[in-house]
């Protein structure tokens, strides 16, 4: 597999035989994909604990209705070495909760590794950890990236010392898979890659704007100006709050 992969001179997580954990947040109509796909790989890594987490341990849904539950609260949770922040929906409706942003504060500030998928990029940026950093979202958020103090990275995939940022959705298996790699080494990565047949030969060649039918994205667009406004307007508001 061949991704467009990015990776800053700053010095990455490095690779270690020692057990992991990793705590991946979930909530309400987040992009269920943005969690399992890098669930699917983070949890077949060697030696590594996964635990789930919410505002609460009581059920959610994802955007789509899927059913998903926490099985530790955010109060409960402590310092983990991986920190899977998804995206979607939902996101908006975090960018000023400061439980959900300090668990984001506490993880950057510990320098372990933050990972980013799709929109949880912008919920980094609300947390303030993205200053000087370069980042990757899902490709219609990509221009807000600057308003949070990040440099944008036109890649699949970003690695920025202790963040690790995935574009859009199913980027997430592709970054996922970068993470056990530093983590763990290139072997288990491409093992693990191997036990999900992950190879993928899409029917279609629409997964981007600049291969999809002009139809089919002026479709998306239209269906996604109402969250993609919201998505600017707090944006803007951010970066004039954080000028003064």
């Amino acid at each position: 597999m061949s991704i467009p992969l990015f990776v800053s001179d700053r010095s990455k997580p490095e690779l270690t035989a020692r057990p992991l954990s990793v705590g991946c947040l979930i909530f309400a109509e987040m992009d269920q994909i943005d969690f399992t796909g890098p669930f699917e790989v983070l949890s077949r890594m060697p030696d590594a604990t996964v635990r789930i987490l919410g505002k609460e341990r009581a059920p959610i849904r994802d955007v789509q209705g899927l059913l998903l539950t926490p099985d530790m609260s955010i109060a409960e949770a402590g310092l983990f070495d991986v920190l899977l922040v998804p995206g979607g929906y939902g996101q908006q409706a975090l960018m000023h909760d400061e439980e959900v942003l300090g668990l984001i504060r506490k993880q950057a500030a510990a320098e372990r590794l933050l990972f980013s998928v799709c929109t949880g990029a912008l919920l980094c940026g609300a947390a303030g950890v993205l200053t000087g950093r370069q980042v990757t979202t899902h490709w219609s958020a990509r221009p807000l990236l600057p308003y949070y103090g990040a440099t944008l990275v036109d890649a699949r995939v970003v690695v920025d010392g202790n963040i690790v940022s995935a574009a859009g959705v199913t980027a997430g298996l592709d970054a996922a898979l970068v993470v056990v790699s530093l983590l763990r080494g290139e072997a288990v990565a491409q093992e693990i890659q191997l036990a999900i047949e992950y190879a993928p030969n899409p029917v279609f060649h629409s997964g981007t704007p600049e291969n999809a039918p002009v139809e089919v994205l002026q479709s998306f667009q239209k269906k996604y100006e109402p969250i993609g406004t919201a998505r600017e307007a707090e944006a803007i508001r951010h970066a004039a709050n954080h000028r003064r």
